[in-house]
C-alpha cells in the first residue's frame, strides 16, 4: 500500500467564485490542519488544469480527494477520476468543499456550504455511491469528444447561455441569471430531435435537459425527477414553448414543479441522442461549463463515484 493512499490530495481551484476560493484558503487550511488532515494542495492554474491534476495525484497514489471550489471545478476533478487508467474508480473517494457560484451539486447531498462544519465531517468517510452521465459531443469545428458529468447537462437555450459565459473569467450568480433574463427575447428555438426509449420527439426546443442530479442554475430544478443512484438519467424537454410561457412559468424551475406545464415533458432513459434539423446546431453545456454542439449522445453509468457525505 502507497503511503500516499492515507493522505489526502486536495484540488484548490483559487479563481472559483471570482477569486474567493484563493481568499478563504488560509482559514480552510487552518481548518484541516485543526483536524489532523494529512494532505497535499495541488492549484489548478487554467480550464481543464483539475483534470490533469488529479491523474497525477492518483499515479502518484492518492485515494482521497477533496475538490475546493465550484460545479466547474467539480465536474474537472470527476473527470480526472474516470479519465485515468491507473485503478478502478470505484477505488477513490471523493468530496466537495463548495465554494463556486451555483454550488448546485452539493444541493443534493446537503453539503455543508460552510467549511468549518464541513471539514470535520469529511473524516468520518460517510460514503454514497453515485451515478454519472458521460455524453459524446462535437466541438464548433466539428472534432467529437467525450464528457463525464455527474449534475445536469444542458441543451438548447442552457447551452446558449453556456456559450456566451464560456470565454469570461468569472461569472456571477447576477450576472447568470441576468443573462438567462435578457437574453430571452434574442434567442430563437432550433429545431432538433430527442431520440430516447424507441421515441423520437422533433420540436423547435427551448430546452432539453438530462440530469444526474436535480439541481442547476443556482437552485433550478430543471429535472426535478433525477435521482443520483438509480442508473437512470431524467429527461425533460418541452415543445415549442413561447416567451410568455417561459416568463410566466420561471417560479416552476425553483419549486421543482415544471414538469405539471402541459409542455414540458418528463422521462427516464440510459441513453439519449439529440440531433439538429436544421443548419444551425443546438448547444451543450455540463455542470454549468459549455463544451461544443450537436450531435450529442448520452449514457449512464451506474453507482461509480464515491462521494463522501454528512
Amino acid at each position: 500500500m502507497s503511503i500516499m493512499e492515507n493522505n489526502w490530495l486536495i484540488l484548490l481551484n483559487p479563481a472559483a467564485a471570482g477569486g474567493k476560493a484563493s481568499r478563504e484558503w488560509p482559514k480552510i487550511e487552518k481548518s484541516l490542519n485543526e483536524n489532523q488532515f494529512s494532505y497535499t494542495v495541488y492549484k489548478t492554474e487554467r480550464k481543464g488544469h483539475a483534470i490533469e491534476l488529479v491523474q497525477k495525484g492518483i499515479q502518484e497514489g492518492y485515494r482521497k480527494i477533496i475538490a475546493i471550489g465550484g460545479d466547474g471545478t467539480n465536474n474537472e476533478v470527476v473527470n480526472g477520476i474516470f479519465g485515468q487508467e491507473e485503478v478502478s474508480p470505484g477505488g477513490i473517494l471523493y468530496t466537495l468543499i463548495p465554494i463556486g457560484t451555483g454550488n448546485d451539486w452539493r444541493r443534493t447531498y446537503n453539503i455543508p456550504s460552510d467549511y468549518k462544519k464541513w471539514i470535520p465531517l469529511i473524516k468520518n468517510l460517510k460514503t454514497k455511491k453515485q451515478d454519472i452521465g458521460l455524453v459524446h459531443y462535437h466541438d464548433e469545428e466539428g472534432n467529437k469528444h467525450k464528457r463525464y458529468f455527474v449534475n445536469v447537462a444542458g441543451m438548447a437555450y442552457d447551452g446558449y447561455i453556456g456559450k456566451l459565459t464560456s470565454h469570461k473569467k468569472t461569472v456571477s450568480k447576477f450576472i447568470y441569471l441576468y443573462l438567462v433574463i435578457t437574453q430571452l427575447f434574442n434567442y430563437k428555438n432550433r429545431k432538433a430531435a430527442v431520440i430516447f426509449n424507441n421515441e423520437e420527439v422533433e420540436a423547435p426546443f427551448y430546452s432539453v435537459n438530462l440530469g444526474i442530479c436535480k439541481y442547476s442554475g443556482g437552485g433550478m430544478q430543471l429535472v426535478p425527477h433525477a435521482i443520483p443512484d438509480d442508473g437512470l438519467m431524467a429527461l425533460t424537454y418541452d415543445t415549442g414553448l413561447s416567451k410568455f410561457q417561459i416568463v410566466t412559468m420561471t417560479p416552476r424551475l425553483f419549486t421543482g414543479t415544471i414538469t405539471k406545464h402541459k409542455k414540458i415533458f418528463a422521462h427516464q432513459v440510459t441513453h439519449a441522442r439529440v440531433e439538429a434539423r436544421e443548419d444551425r446546431p443546438t448547444y451543450l453545456e455540463v455542470d454549468g461549463e459549455f463544451l461544443g454542439q450537436t450531435p450529442c449522445e448520452f449514457y449512464i453509468l451506474n453507482r461509480v463515484l464515491n462521494v463522501i457525505v454528512p
